[in-house]
């Protein structure tokens, strides 16, 4: 068995390893293969290319890095026309994914597509290439399987991986005792992204957010979940100049830091599933390029840009976007919570039921499975 994965970006290796895993447990000799990351590789796939320095965020941003996309889609469709494999797997990452998905199609390899793109939020006329190109779509959001249903693409829901990969190793009082930080005193996690660019436009404005939190909770202190894919100078700004207690810098264990808090101040994107998976009130903030802006905002589709509004058909926790992006705001909202208990009561109960509807653990395993099926009901009679 030869399965042939493309994932871009540090959510989709997470949820790549995740898979990887779940395929090799239920056929340990399969040969793994693709595009992707550290995790991915380290659960056991060769990886034909790598996404460093490939994942931006942005339109306009996007036209740096076409010359090295090109040249990495030729090499991963030279590799599965060398290697065959049984069964294509696309993971998110979908301007790169779609053209990839295109050139595997025309060698007759089934495809399925993993975490789905936000059709349904813009572009959507992208529903017509999953049409033609994909055997079938693995969503993680309950409200994506009607809308595939609805345009007639095989569709299974599998739940989010998130639910099973979300793990505090480390209980609150300690991991902030640990870290130089009171147990007791209110901690605020800050999440600036992923991405180099992403960080770059979001962190000035959490940075600045801070001595305004500071001015009417003196006692508060904050706790920066820095990507691991990230070089530690991107948040340096979090630190220079601050006043004590300096912020702590925290990489890899995004989930203990979400544990170990009382409000998030996130980047828009997978960032607030896991919060809401630890059920914390969020303030969700996201800016790109004004230009960028511009270009894509008549394309949206949607009123709400945090996954929990939209899992929840509500809005549950405040998002400021583009221009309402600021440090006054940040601060205000982040203070609401802080200061007002029963508003953070009433929005953990509302996360909580974002955190049920997105499915039971296991959505890995589910996905191998679905994965599995469909590359044995494609293999020649008689093939090993």
């Amino acid at each position: 068995m030869k399965i042939m994965l493309s994932c871009g970006e540090a959510s989709g290796d997470l949820y790549a390893g995740a898979l990887c895993t779940e395929l090799l447990r239920r056929e340990p000799s399969a040969e793994l293969f693709g595009f992707g990351g550290a995790r991915m590789a380290g659960a056991g796939a060769e990886l034909v290319g790598s996404f460093e320095g490939l994942t931006v965020t942005g339109l306009t941003e996007a036209l740096r890095v076409i010359p090295r996309s090109y040249a990495m889609l030729r090499r991963l469709t030279r590799a599965a026309a060398e290697r065959r494999p049984d069964v294509f797997v696309a993971i998110d990452f979908p301007d790169f994914n779609f053209q990839l998905l295109k050139a595997i199609h025309r060698l007759g390899i089934p495809i399925v597509y993993y975490v789905s793109p936000q059709l349904w939020a813009w572009r959507a006329g992208r529903m017509e290439t999953m049409k033609r190109f994909v055997d079938k779509v693995l969503v993680i959001f309950p409200f994506e399987q009607a809308i595939y249903e609805s345009a007639g693409v095989p569709v299974e829901f599998v739940g989010h991986p998130l639910a099973e990969l979300a793990r505090q190793s480390q209980p609150r009082s300690a991991f902030l005792r640990d870290r130089g930080l009171v147990p007791d005193a209110p901690t605020v996690a800050l999440l600036p992204g992923s991405r180099p660019n992403e960080v770059h436009r979001i962190a000035p404005g959490m940075v600045a957010a801070i001595p305004l939190i500071r001015q009417r909770l003196p006692d508060v202190q904050f706790i920066v979940a820095c990507a691991p894919t990230l070089p530690d100078s991107m948040f340096v700004p979090f630190i220079a100049g601050m006043s004590r207690p300096i912020p702590a810098l925290v990489r890899d264990r995004t989930d203990d830091v979400l544990a170990a808090c009382d409000v998030v101040i996130t980047a828009s994107g997978t960032a607030t599933v896991q919060a809401a998976l630890h059920e914390r009130p969020m303030v969700v903030v996201y800016k790109l390029s004004s230009l960028t802006y511009r270009l894509g905002k008549p394309f949206v589709k949607v009123d709400r840009y945090a996954m929990p509004n939209l899992v929840a058909g509500r809005t549950i926790v405040p998002e400021l976007i583009q221009d309402d992006f600021v440090p006054a705001r940040v601060a205000e909202e982040t203070l609401s919570f802080l200061t007002d208990h029963e508003k953070h009561s009433r929005t953990r109960e509302a996360l909580r039921r974002v955190r049920e509807a997105l499915g039971l653990p296991g959505a890995s395993g589910r996905s191998a499975e679905a994965i599995l099926a469909l590359a044995r009901s494609r293999r020649a009679p008689g093939t090993a």
